[in-house]
């Protein structure tokens, strides 16, 4: 598959979903719970919690505005030098393959929510070819983005190493979290195949 993006065609190789059903995820090591959606039992599975930011707009974004929806979040900052600028362009060939899908969204936290002002991160939005209503670039308190992407998202992987406020994060994780807010998938964001399985895996979910 062939997404233009600016002046550049990607290309992105097609995959199918592995499974015909996707997998819950309880805790930071990421083990698989296999349970249909029907089932009982998936209400006692681990949830994004309640929380309160501001995206490239100046709006308060909150998990109400994710309501229904199947997302995918990660975590960047806009002065990273490193692999924040390939997540982003991958970012953006899943924001390609759903732009015109009212059912899927992008969340992006910055994790220097201190420089990343709500004018810093429309400019980067608007240098990246983020499409507002689809992808929501964030910042707000950092200990709440930090609690998010550590206690909520599972996005680093030193467990059982404890840290605080004042340990940078940064991951290349993505991960994708249905309309209950329970997560289903964790990808690596710097891999072209992850992104594809990423693709296949939404439209999986999109089934439920």
């Amino acid at each position: 598959m062939a997404l233009l993006l600016g002046c550049k065609e990607v290309n992105i190789e097609k995959k199918d979903s592995r499974v015909h059903t996707l997998p819950f995820y309880n805790d930071p090591s990421f083990t698989p719970k296999w349970i249909t959606p029907a089932n009982d039992s998936i209400w006692g599975m681990h949830a994004i919690p309640k929380f309160s930011l501001v995206n490239q707009l100046g709006d308060t974004i909150s998990e109400k505005t994710f309501a229904n929806k199947i997302y995918v979040a990660d975590f960047f900052f806009t002065s990273c030098p490193g692999i924040c600028p390939k997540m982003t362009s991958n970012m953006a060939l899943v924001q390609e393959e759903f732009k015109n899908d009212r059912e899927v969204l992008l969340l992006s936290h910055s994790v220097t929510p201190e420089y990343d002002s709500v004018p810093i991160l429309k400019n980067y939005a608007d240098a990246k070819g983020v499409l507002a209503d689809k992808w929501h670039l964030v910042t707000g308190s950092r200990k709440e983005i930090y609690n998010l992407g550590r206690f909520a998202y599972f996005v680093e992987e030193d467990l059982g190493i404890p840290k605080g406020e004042n340990d940078f994060l940064h991951t290349e994780n993505f991960v994708l979290v249905d309309r209950q807010r329970h997560i289903r998938g964790i990808y690596n964001g710097l891999n072209k195949t992850a992104i594809s399985q990423l693709i296949a895996d939404i439209k999986t979910l999109k089934k439920e």
